[in-house]
């Protein structure tokens, strides 16, 4: 089987298109927003969705939830990006992850968290209208970009939506976001979010 190139795919429908069209991006962090919004916004009216239920304690969710915030406040863009805190709820996470807690990380575990946080995101983008949504997720080298456009092409199809193929750590994505990150002096946490990756 062929494998697709998800920049080649973002880019055709990029092309495809001479006036912006709204995003519903889903954040993860600011230093993995940081490219993204720098590079989208270019073409896209994005509003920033952060929902991150894995991540825990409670703290460590305001801070990153607030440095996403800050990061938002302090970038230019050519098209406006607007933002949207999802609701902070755990034990949806853990309802959905129940059994898969000793999985090895970005195995079954990681599958059902990206299924939740996706589908939140596509059921957003049906209710608000949004023309496509997409993740930052993919811009980690952690991160497998098969699987996540994968999981989010079939929540696109669930709720009736556009679907934004993306693999964010081509053209040098992700060493762009390392230096954006040092621009704006964010905090790069040290583990993914949930207990089990800390």
């Amino acid at each position: 089987m062929q494998k697709v190139n998800y920049q080649n795919e973002l880019e055709k429908i990029i092309n495809s298109s001479k006036e912006s069209k709204s995003l519903l991006l889903h954040v993860c962090c600011a230093p993995c927003s940081s490219y993204v919004l720098e590079y989208l916004s270019n073409f896209f009216e994005i509003t920033v969705f952060y929902y991150n239920p894995n991540i825990e304690p409670y703290s460590e969710y305001e801070y990153r939830v607030n440095e996403e915030k800050r990061l938002i406040g302090e970038m230019n863009y050519k098209n406006p990006v607007h933002f949207i805190e999802g609701v902070y709820e755990p034990q949806e996470y853990h309802s959905r992850v129940a059994g898969l807690e000793n999985e090895k990380e970005g195995g079954k575990r990681c599958e059902e968290c990206f299924r939740l946080r996706l589908e939140k995101t596509a059921e957003l983008c049906k209710e608000k209208k949004f023309d496509f949504f997409t993740t930052t997720l993919t811009l980690s080298p952690l991160k497998n970009a098969d699987l996540l456009n994968a999981v989010g092409q079939k929540a696109a199809e669930k709720y009736g939506v556009e679907w934004l193929p993306c693999d964010f750590k081509k053209k040098n994505g992700y060493l762009r976001s390392i230096e954006l990150s040092k621009q704006h002096n964010l905090y790069r946490q040290n583990y993914c979010g949930c207990i089990y990756s800390k």
